[in-house]
């Protein structure tokens, strides 16, 4: 007879190939062949956002014909255009479209606050999208790129890269065959604490990129080499200042980005959304600092609260960033890593970071067998999507599920700046017990833009 933990590893097992079977079915329903494309015809593809991580994008799918080039500056545009002479560059993406039937694919790194704005023309015109993650700006963005891609039928990814690391997959499997029984906690850190701080003194402490409390009041000379007005996009007009640009020191502004908590958030809460089926929570509740009107903050924590998903029992999952941590870490209850996702099961804790995981207490899983691994290698985050966009098989980090990644990363923010805990009616995007919050789930943009 087969140990339980070996029957159970292969009824996920069957539950993960038929699961997978059935995205694939979703995604595409025509063959590759008569799509025009087969494994041997090269995509074209179009880069929106060549600097910085779009440059590191940008060389990863350079195995496929590079035929449009975008930024906002003409640096990053140039380089691009070096190594790609004879692709099409331009600085206003919008005016990429008006030749989307040269390109079949298109690779998205702008910021985040103009995520949504590059990815939804795409996918109205039947490309294929890889996104850089969050995956939007907001809660609402996510709704309409979430559908929007189902409607659409093109093979999707966010930029998560770790979720084709081999150690998520192994947890994942752990927890999925009940390693440590049903999970009822999970706690999940990291160190960074970009944001606002009470001081200089410690921002410093923090290793912060940039201190600055409020607005500036000067405006700061525009780079020659940047349209600002076009990196601005939907968000509402400033002035040009270096505490906004270049990046990452946009990110901790709400007008462009929303700090740690989604920018991280994307690749370590898609442990436990992955592991444990996780779609949108019942209830959001924050604690740190008074919430800044500008700036997201350096340090925090979310609770979230979750229903049985299936067989899964209810869960709680925290979040924690900057100077707060588990309980549990600060009594020494598990290894002090500086960052992690710590699962709570009734058999027993599961601790892991990005390269390692380890069963929790040790010496109760000295003699554990571990499941035969079920979850597949990836061939690597890009040629995942890639390889789906020929074949119309799966991606593992879809819009479909980095949608509602993104979408309970953003209500952690939401809940912070609210100062109350919400209850959330996800089919309508409401708090049911704080209607003011809607500023926040859906923004208001500039004149000019306008996404549906």
């Amino acid at each position: 007879m087969q140990p339980a933990n070996q029957k159970q590893a292969a009824l996920t097992r069957r539950r993960f190939i038929q699961r997978t079977a059935a995205a694939g079915a979703l995604t595409f329903s025509v063959p590759a062949i008569l799509r025009g494309k087969n494994l041997n015809e090269k995509l074209n593809v179009a880069i929106i956002g060549s600097g910085g991580r779009g440059g590191s994008n940008m060389r990863n799918v350079e195995s496929q014909n590079v035929v449009a080039l975008c930024d906002v500056n003409e640096t990053h545009l140039s380089f691009a255009s070096k190594r790609h002479p004879n692709a099409r560059a331009v600085q206003d993406f919008r005016k990429l479209f008006d030749h989307h039937k040269e390109f079949d694919a298109v690779v998205i790194s702008t910021c985040e606050h103009t995520h949504a704005f590059a990815t939804l023309p795409a996918l109205q015109l039947g490309k294929h999208v890889y996104c850089e993650k969050p995956l939007t700006h907001n809660v609402w963005e996510a709704r309409v790129i979430r559908e929007a891609a189902n409607k659409a039928g093109v093979a999707t990814q966010q930029g998560t890269q770790i979720h084709a690391g081999d150690n998520y997959r192994r947890v994942v499997e752990l927890i999925q065959t009940g390693a440590i029984g049903d999970v009822k906690e999970v706690h999940v850190w990291v160190r960074r604490a970009w944001g606002w701080h009470a001081s200089e003194a410690e921002a410093k402490a923090a290793n912060d990129i940039v201190f600055v409390q409020e607005r500036p009041k000067k405006a700061g000379p525009i780079p020659s080499n940047v349209n600002w007005d076009l990196w601005l996009g939907p968000a509402p007009k400033r002035d040009f200042s270096n505490v906004y640009f270049p990046g990452p020191k946009w990110y901790r502004w709400w007008d462009f980005g929303n700090g740690t908590m989604s920018d991280l958030g994307s690749h370590w809460v898609d442990l436990p959304f992955w592991a444990l089926k996780l779609d949108h929570p019942l209830t959001i509740e924050a604690a740190g600092p008074p919430p800044h009107a500008e700036i997201a903050p350096a340090s925090m924590e979310v609770t979230y609260t979750y229903g049985k998903r299936g067989e899964l029992a209810p869960v709680e999952l925290t979040w924690y960033q900057g100077t707060h941590k588990p309980q549990i870490w600060k009594d020494g209850g598990i290894p002090k890593w500086d960052r992690g996702c710590l699962f709570i099961g009734d058999k027993g804790m599961l601790l892991s970071d990005y390269g390692k995981h380890k069963l929790l207490p040790e010496d109760k899983f000295a003699d554990f067998e571990r499941p035969e691994p079920f979850i597949p290698k990836s061939i690597g985050h890009h040629a995942e999507w890639i390889h789906a966009c020929k074949t119309g098989e799966p991606t593992t980090c879809n819009f479909e599920y980095a949608g509602w990644l993104t979408e309970a990363n953003h209500l952690g923010n939401v809940a912070f700046r609210a100062g109350q805990k919400l209850e959330w009616d996800a089919e309508n995007l409401k708090a049911t017990n704080a209607p003011e919050i809607e500023p926040m789930i859906h923004r208001e943009y500039r004149k000019g833009w306008k996404l549906i």
